[in-house]
């Protein structure tokens, strides 16, 4: 992966469950883990119309490097807008070098 293609800056967060220590309620929300550099590539008009009909909800890819934390519960946060993560794939050959985010646009709740 050419590094230099890594340009949009984006946040990494995580669904949290944090507990007030005077009356006990259990607050649950999003919380950034960290701010990463990335590529983000949103479909194209032709992968749109062909994922339109097989019904899936992927609308772009991001590529980043390589993190053993990052899973579909987590999201990103780029540009003002959410994406939920609907698959996390590592790069054929190595595995450990980078990471490519199939992503919905959408509001994740949890």
């Amino acid at each position: 992966m050419n590094a230099g293609k890594l340009r949009h800056r984006v946040e990494l967060q995580r669904f949290v469950e944090t507990q007030n220590s005077e009356t006990g309620a259990i607050t649950r929300r999003f919380s950034t883990v960290a701010k990463l550099w990335a590529e983000v590539v949103p479909s194209s008009v032709r992968e749109f119309i062909a994922a339109q009909s097989e019904q899936s909800e992927v609308t772009g890819r991001i590529t980043l490097r390589y993190r053993s934390d990052i899973t579909n519960k987590d999201r990103i946060v780029y540009r003002g807008k959410i994406y939920d993560i609907v698959g996390v794939l590592p790069d054929p050959e190595s595995g450990i070098e980078y990471l490519t985010l199939a992503i919905k646009e959408g509001v994740s709740d949890g």
